[in-house]
């Protein structure tokens, strides 16, 4: 939202409800915005533990692979004898 719409906004709060609720619209505004902000930090959160999950998933047959490619089997004896 713009700033003109906020002030017409508030202007049609004042209008309705007086100056006396202005007070009780900040303070619920305040308390949405807080909770939303929470709402989207836990989102956020469980996203990348998912995605970290996933790597570890991932990176664990990469580290077994690595690891038999390293170890000496007949076929690579053959191979270097044939060279």
């Amino acid at each position: 939202m713009s700033t003109g719409e906020i002030i017409i906004i508030l202007f049609v709060y004042l209008l309705f409800f007086g100056a006396k609720g202005i007070p009780s619209l900040a303070q619920t505004m305040g308390k949405a915005v807080y909770q939303f902000r929470n709402a989207a930090k836990d989102v956020q959160d469980e996203i990348m533990k998912g995605a970290k999950d996933i790597q570890k998933e991932v990176q664990t047959p990469l580290d077994q692979m690595d690891v038999t490619a390293n170890e000496d089997t007949p076929q690579k004896r053959e191979n270097q004898q044939a060279s």
